[in-house]
């Protein structure tokens, strides 16, 4: 298949059957685009929906965005994981209001350049929000490309990469470039799935030479599999009769960065001599069963740790710092807030 026969055929397809009604579809702007390709990263579209909606209705401009809190910014952002992103949404807004007048460079280079957007999220910004010419590579592009041309080897290797982009850029047409990126985003998520292929249905299948040789289900090869270390932590849950609950607010780097977070340690004597110096007793503290939370690089195993506390109007240290009524709590991690929605009968054996 020649290259205009390629673009035609998914150009065609995407006339018929692609998406055209996704919250960031509609009144498309290059911020909109670009939020919504920095939450679509490693999470499914159905999850992304809520959450793009939500934080639009806060952060509806990039000088909304840029002149929020952090705090702000991660609360709207918690649960999609991966904090990061919401960091760099924050810093990049930062400097396009300040050095850009709010917009994005129309350049990919200067918008490569900002923190958080690789060079496929760029080609979005570009295609999708400004209707330039620039070719996309997202994992669904990858995986619709690696069946077609019968590319094996992992993706993510450099030499594969390199290859997938330059065939990338060869089948991007100069016209409706932003129709054809969709179209080729669109066929990967909905047709061209990791698992269970449907290859019946495809624009593609007459010429894809993964479906001829009967490999679409091998194709893009699995990325090497290393065993996943596990970090193990104790997180206290002080709780009051009140149902105050200590937390934390996390440093500005690393796992959960900025967000409020229960007091985590290595091992219970660090626990109870963290509580002695703070002078809460530790008499009657309890664990629940072990829980675990998979990071994209290691397995966080942590046993919760429940210490009953008197009530906050009672405590003369720290008074207030960091004790939380249910109602007021903000931008917590995903498994602590599903840690403390437990809590009304956690199962206890004690220490």
């Amino acid at each position: 298949m020649n290259v205009d026969h390629f673009s035609r055929r998914m150009l065609d397809w995407f006339d018929h059957h692609g998406r055209k009604t996704l919250p960031w579809q509609i009144e498309r702007t290059p911020y909109r685009v670009w939020v919504s390709e920095i939450m679509l990263q490693q999470t499914q579209v159905m999850t992304v929906i809520p959450y793009f909606n939500r934080f639009m209705t806060r952060f509806p401009e990039v000088s909304t965005l840029a002149n929020a809190e952090l705090a702000d910014v991660t609360d709207h952002w918690a649960g999609l994981g991966y904090y990061a992103r919401a960091r760099h949404l924050h810093r990049t807004a930062k400097i396009l209001e300040q050095r850009h007048q709010g917009q994005f460079p129309t350049n990919q280079a200067e918008i490569q350049s900002l923190p958080g957007i690789g060079r496929s999220t760029a080609g979005a910004i570009l295609s999708l929000g400004m209707n330039q010419w620039a070719a996309i590579l997202d994992g669904n592009v990858k995986r619709v490309l690696c069946r077609f041309s019968g590319i094996e080897g992992w993706p993510g290797q450099s030499m594969i990469e390199r290859h997938l982009w330059e065939l990338s850029e060869r089948l991007t047409p100069m016209v409706r470039v932003a129709d054809y990126n969709q179209a080729m985003m669109d066929l990967g998520a909905t047709l061209c799935t990791r698992a269970k292929p449907r290859c019946e249905t495809c624009p593609l299948a007459q010429d894809c030479l993964a479906r001829g040789t009967g490999r679409a289900h091998l194709l893009p090869t699995s990325k090497p599999r290393r065993d996943m270390p596990c970090r193990q932590r104790y997180l206290l849950v002080m709780q009051t009769p009140n149902d105050e609950i200590f937390l934390e607010t996390r440093p500005p780097s690393g796992i959960w960065a900025s967000l409020n977070s229960l007091p985590e340690f290595d091992s219970l004597d660090e626990l109870r001599a963290w509580c002695t110096q703070k002078g809460y007793a530790t008499d009657g503290i309890s664990l629940m069963p072990q829980r675990r939370h998979t990071f994209s690089h290691y397995h966080l195993d942590f046993i919760p740790v429940l210490c009953p506390v008197k009530p906050v109007n009672e405590i003369s240290e720290n008074r207030g710092n960091g004790w939380y009524a249910r109602e007021d709590m903000r931008s917590l991690p995903a498994p602590v807030k599903s840690l403390l929605a437990d809590l009304e009968s956690p199962p206890v054996r004690s220490t």
